[in-house]
Parts: C-alpha cells; structure tokens; sequence
C-alpha cells in the first residue's frame, strides 16, 4: 500500500512488550472475552469465521482496553487533575467507567448526533458529559480547548501509544485462543484497533493477513495509505467509526501493516447488523459489525479462509435494531406491504383476509383509505402488510388476491 504519512519527528510506536505489558496492567480490570466459531455464518458465506466477542465487556466494547492502559499511565498529579476526551461513545463510556473506578475525574466531550443510548452510559459511569459540534472532529477540538484551559489529561481515542498498545490486546487473547487464523478483519475509525491488533498480531504471526474495513463514507484510512482523495462525509449507522481524519500514529502503524482496506456500504453494514442478532443472537452496533460487512460484501475473497472478527462494539439503539430487522424482513419479502383496490361493499375486506390466512399468510396491518383520488369513488383503496415465507409465498398470495378480481400494488418490492 501506499505509504504518503511523514515519518520524521513523531513518538515512537508500540511493540509486542508494549502490548503483553498492557495485557499485564488492564488483566482482572478488563474481561477477557472469548473468540468462537461462527457456524451458520460460516455455512452462509462460505470462510471459516471466527467471532471475537467483545460487545461482553462492561461498556460493550474493547475501547476499555486502551482506555485503561492509558489512564493507569498517568502520573499522580495527572491523575488529581482530570482527563477529558471526546467520542462518539464507546471510548466515553470506557474513560468514565475506569476513571471514575480509579478516582480520577472526568469530562467527556461528545458529537451532538451521539445516540442517546451512549450519553446516558457515560453519565452513569460517572463522567461529566459536554455534548459540542457536529461530528466527532469539532467535539475533539472542543475537547483540546477545554484541557488546555482547564489543564486535564487528554486521552485520545486512537491516536496514543498506550491506548494503541492496550488495543492490541485483542489479538493476543484471539491468537491465544485460535493460533491458526488466517486473515483478521478489523473495522477502522481513527486506527486505534487495528494498529494495536496489527503489532501484535504479526509479531505474533508474521504471515498473518491485516485487512481494514471501513464505511463507504468515511474512507478515512483508505484516503491516507491508498493516495486518494474520496469525500468523507454522511449520516453512518457505523457511527463508531465515521472518523474524517485518521491518527497520524496509526496510519504509520497501518502502512507497514495492514494488507488491504475494504469499503462497505450501508446496505452491507445494515445486513451484518442483521446477521450479528438473527444467526449469532447478538447485539452488534454499526461499526462493531463493520468485520463482517466486509465478508458479505466480497465473500469470495475470504473462501476456504480461517478468518477472525472482532464484535468491537454492541451498543446499538434497540430502536434502531428494530428497524433494522423488519427491513431485512421486507428484503426477503417475509414482511410484505400490498396496496388492493376493491370495491367499497361490505365483505370485501373479510375475502380478501381470508384468502391471505387459505394462503398460510399472517395480516399484521390495515389501513382503509375512501378519499383518495386514484380510487374510485365507489371503490377504495387498503393497505395490508402481510408476514410471509418469503418472495415465493408473497407471489402465491398476490395471485390469490389478483383470482377474486382485485388489482394489487406490491409496495415494498425490493429494487
């Protein structure tokens, strides 16, 4: 990959010590979560997936890791004092979860957009919460101001070289427990995770592949290692990872590093999501599921292939989820919305119900419309959504309802 990062004057970066040092300091603090085989995932898609789980960890995600490396590197004054940091989230919850445990205050700067899931954890870990600029850039700026003003510690996300050693942790526990994996996809953000899981991993493994994963509109890193100028910019459902600006320190780590970088799509990181609750029946936010995008995006780069992905992040909107899932449902038309024109007398509505249940159809929904324009005005117009058995049922029951005469609109048929 192209390397276009300066590499004069800049601390140095961490080694394997750095890393089993840091797996020594956050042991006991930080669970130590285990890496299983994805079966149905691995039967879909066709590679030998394994799942690093650590949406367990009390935050649900790995970014305690760094974020107590970091904290217990403090000098006592440095602790007295405060730190303060900005995040989307995770990194926010985990700094006011150990600092908060440590006796050390804490502010935390975060995005206006921040779900409301992930300040309320924050605050109740302990931590003052400022919620300042758009995206997480100008809640960072913020941040910087307001440790110079008031003299606290800033811990960054990513872009700190114990915060990067703690990261790497990861990959000790998941070489430690399936020394055989091939390929290991990460989701990238500022870097942090993946420079810290590189380190360690091809110190490790030096034949190990690194591959990045990032969201179609935030190609941060894959801007900074391939020499392109793609736009960064969107409303992300991985917003864990919708970062404008990359660490210089990870980019430096990731140039040597990191084999490739794989953009996803929404749809593909909206599918993941899916595929993380129904086959694994389990909770992966955006970017925790981004590893897995990447797969079902280009799956037959990782066939055959023993490959690791680390569940980084479960802190999703339950809301959000939802959607999520019934959207899914409507892509595999098990959930199907019709639009019937029939003529406005009584019974029609049970005939067409009954044909939907002769069918093995569920109704879920009905609307009832009379005033529309396009109906006639001795007719109406009804909207039902139905629960299927997917695209093959839904055609059946529309041909059914089409037999008694009724004209049918499918709705939601996917493009």
């Amino acid at each position: 990959m192209t390397d276009k990062t300066d590499k004069t004057d800049f601390p140095a970066r961490p080694v394997l010590d750095d890393v089993l040092q840091a797996a020594e300091q956050i042991k006991g603090s930080v669970l130590r979560t285990p890496t299983l085989p994805a079966v149905k995932l691995s039967q879909i898609l066709g590679a030998d997936i394994l799942v690093k789980y650590d949406n367990m960890q009390v935050t649900n995600a790995f970014k305690e890791r760094g974020a107590l490396n970091k904290l217990l590197s403090l000098s006592d004054e440095q602790k007295a004092c405060g730190v303060i940091a900005m995040s989307a989230g995770n990194h926010a919850q985990a700094v006011a979860l150990h600092a908060t445990r440590l006796g050390i205050p804490s502010t935390i700067v975060m995005p206006e957009f921040t779900p409301f899931v992930k300040v309320a954890a924050t605050k109740a870990n302990g931590a003052t919460v400022i919620l300042e600029g758009e995206t997480v850039a100008e809640a960072g700026e913020a941040a910087m101001r307001l440790a110079e003003e008031q003299k606290l510690t800033f811990v960054h996300p990513y872009d700190d070289f114990h915060v990067i050693a703690g990261q790497g942790t990861v990959a000790l526990e998941m070489l430690a427990d399936e020394p055989d994996i091939d390929v290991l996809v990460i989701p990238i953000g500022g870097g942090g995770l993946i420079s810290g899981v590189s380190i360690a991993a091809k110190a490790i493994k030096p034949d190990i592949d690194i591959i990045g994963v990032e969201t179609e509109l935030y190609p941060t890193m894959y801007n900074e290692l391939k020499g392109t100028d793609l736009i960064c910019g969107g409303q992300s459902l991985a917003e864990g990872i919708a970062v404008k600006k990359a660490g210089r320190l990870p980019a430096l780590i990731a140039a040597d590093l990191v084999s490739d970088i794989i953009l996803v799509s929404e749809r593909h990181i909206e599918q993941a999501i899916n595929a993380y609750a129904t086959h694994l029946k389990t909770m992966a936010e955006g970017a925790g599921a981004a590893g897995l995008a990447a797969i079902i995006a280009e799956p037959d780069r990782f066939k055959g292939k023993k490959v690791g992905l680390v569940l980084c992040g479960g802190n999703i909107d339950p809301r959000l989820l939802s959607s999520i899932i019934v959207r899914q449902l409507g892509r595999k038309q098990q959930i199907v919305g019709l639009r019937i024109t029939i003529p406005d007398r009584p019974g029609i509505l049970g005939e067409i119900s009954t044909v939907i249940g002769d069918l093995g159809g569920n109704v879920l929904e009905v609307d009832h419309h009379r005033t529309f324009l396009n109906v006639p005005v001795r007719g109406a117009s009804i909207d039902i959504t139905i629960e299927t058995r997917g695209a093959d049922h839904a055609r059946e029951i529309i041909e059914g309802i089409e037999a008694k005469g009724h004209h049918v609109e499918h709705l939601n048929a996917p493009a």
